[in-house]
Formats: C-alpha cells, structure tokens, sequence
C-alpha cells in the first residue's frame, strides 16, 4: 500500500476525540496543536491530514500512557459505517475476502497509517501489518489501533463468531494482557517478528448476507468520487495552511515563494479551490488563537500580540467575525464546560 501521508475524512479523529472524552479529556487537550476545533469534528464533510491526526494521537498518549491497550481501545471504536462508501462497498461485497480486496483497493478511504498486505493458504487469510515507516513515537498504538480496527470490521461482516485464529503482535507483552485477550478473544503472541492478523479462510468465503453486486459497483464509484474530493480539497490551501500553522507570521509573497510561485500563481489557483489566502490565515489564526487562550491562557492582548494583529481591537474584531464570540465570552465558556466536565466524572 501507499504511504500514509494522505487526506482523511474527520469521523477517524472524531472517534479519537470520542476516546479521549471517555477518559475524561476536555476537547481543548485532545484537540491541541491539531488546527482543529469542536465544530469541525460535527462537519461531515470535514478533510483533515495525516499530520493533524498524528498530533490528536499524540496528544492522547501524553495524558493517557497509563490506560493499558489504548490503541486497541481505539481500534475497536471503528465500523465498517465509519467509512462511508468505502464500508457499504464491503457490507454489500460477496464475501468477507472480497470485501477486505475492496478496502485495499480504496485504502485512502481508512483512517490507517500501517500498510497491509493480504495473503490465502490453504486454512487462513493473513493480514500482514507494517508499520515501519510510521513514527515512533506513536507506532505502537498505531499497530494496535489499526489491527484492532480490522478484527472490529470483519466482526461485522462475518456471520460467524470464531473467525480470528490468531494475533502477532511485534511488540513484548506488557505486565496486563487481558484487554488484549478480550478484545481479540485470544491472547495476541507478543514479541513477534511482525504484526500479523489471521482468519480462517473458510468463514471470510462465506456469503455475506448484504451482498448486491450493483450496489458495490455503485459504491466503488462513489469512493473514486470520493478520493478525487479529499485530493482538491487537501490540494494547495492544505499547503498553505501547513506553512502559515509553523509561522503565522509569514505573508502571500513568503508562502508563494516557499511554494516555489508567484504570490499572483498562488492569489489565482487558491481561488480556482475556492478560497482566499487571507481566508486561510484567518483560519490559522483562529485556531491558533483558541490554543493561546484556553491551552496557555495568554491574555487576549498577549494573543493579538502573538498572531500578529496590529492592535488588540482589531484582534477582537476578527475573532467575533469569525466566532460569534469575543476571545473572553469564548474562554470563559469553554472553562465552564471544562469545569462542568470535571465535576461529572
């Protein structure tokens, strides 16, 4: 499979975002660094990149290291719904092989940084996970996310309860291994070579009770309608938003020339995206902004300061504009419901 340097739909971060409010997380600490706000996790038609996903994953393991398996956890929150197109072309697929063919076909569509390559013997279906081009810092979880997500997934499809008949797990075996073994309904063989998840190929041959091979066709279009969007829509603004997210501070001409253009070249093909590059660094310092004021709590004068505004007024202006809220209407509601959070666990 390809890297996994590409374009997501939000519902992978919203259950991310999901797993961290059932541990209590306030949606200002799993959310920060990422660019993204509440709001964007309730707009389905939300395109977010790898690199905003890897920060949202990152900032789980700083505030939940100590929660055993979480990246199963997480894994186990995935449906085959959670793909949109990409799940009804394999719910109406003929069998479960077939529907894990569909998916390796439009892996985009996942939310997945491993890759997987699937192999038949004579008894099993063998998926391969690599992972050893994804950081580090976060492989571990990514492993066991992405091979909890498959097993949740062909659950669904399978008729059957005992199709998993093993789990490899590259990794040693940590001090708990029971949500291991109720996740999976085994225990994973740690400290393997590589990352494997194995069914028995008899039950993934078995008829699924969805299947319709027009409405898999159907869906199979959809979803190269689907890769062409999130294409466009993480094309260059994504890039722009990316440079003005490590500087805000940088103009048309600094981003245009990193960019290798004009600024006119970059005025021009954002408009043919149907965005501004003014529209764009309002974005970025909004978001920005609400990490300023909630995260660190600069105060607003500080924040202005920060993103570059020429006044504090002006600040407030842009904020209410693109908020409806003034910066400190805005803390002030997010601590109440932070505080409100706290006071329910």
């Amino acid at each position: 499979m390809g890297n996994w340097d590409f374009a997501r739909s939000v519902g992978g971060i919203r259950l991310l975002a999901d797993l961290g409010a059932s541990h209590g997380l306030a949606p200002r600490e799993v959310l920060a660094g990422t660019g993204l706000r509440q709001r964007d996790l309730d707009d389905a038609g939300c395109v977010v990149s790898a690199e905003q996903e890897l920060r949202l994953i990152r900032n789980l393991l700083r505030h939940l290291r100590q929660v055993p398996a979480l990246g199963v956890a997480a894994g186990l929150r995935y449906h085959y719904s959670t793909f949109g197109s990409l799940g009804f072309a394999m719910v109406t697929s003929r069998h479960s092989r077939q529907a894990l063919d569909v998916a390796l076909r439009y892996f985009n569509l996942t939310h997945a940084f491993t890759r997987f390559e699937a192999t038949d013997s004579e008894h099993e279906t063998a998926v391969t996970i690599d992972a050893d081009h994804v950081p580090e810092d976060v492989r571990r979880f990514i492993i066991e996310r992405d091979a909890a997500a498959l097993v949740a997934v062909q659950r669904e499809l399978i008729v059957v309860s005992d199709a998993l008949r093993r789990v490899e797990l590259p990794f040693p075996a940590p001090g708990v291994t029971a949500p291991y073994e109720r996740a999976f309904g085994l225990l994973p063989r740690f400290g393997a070579g590589r990352t494997v998840v194995a069914f028995a190929r008899e039950q993934m041959l078995l008829p699924l009770p969805q299947a319709n091979d027009l409405m898999l066709k159907y869906s199979e279009e959809q979803c190269v309608r689907i890769l062409e969007r999130h294409r466009v829509r993480m094309g260059l603004a994504a890039k722009v938003r990316e440079r003005l997210a490590c500087n805000i501070e940088l103009g048309m001409e600094n981003v245009a020339s990193a960019l290798c253009m004009t600024s006119r070249t970059l005025r021009r093909q954002l408009t043919q995206e149907g965005t501004a590059f003014s529209a764009i660094r309002d974005e970025a310092r909004i978001a920005l902004a609400e990490e300023y004021l909630v995260v660190l709590k600069l105060s607003v004068d500080e924040t202005a300061y920060r993103l570059g505004y020429l006044s504090c007024s002006a600040f407030i202006t842009a904020f209410r504009r693109l908020t409806g809220e003034t910066p400190l209407v805005f803390r002030k509601r997010l601590e109440r419901e932070a505080s409100g959070a706290a006071g329910g666990r």
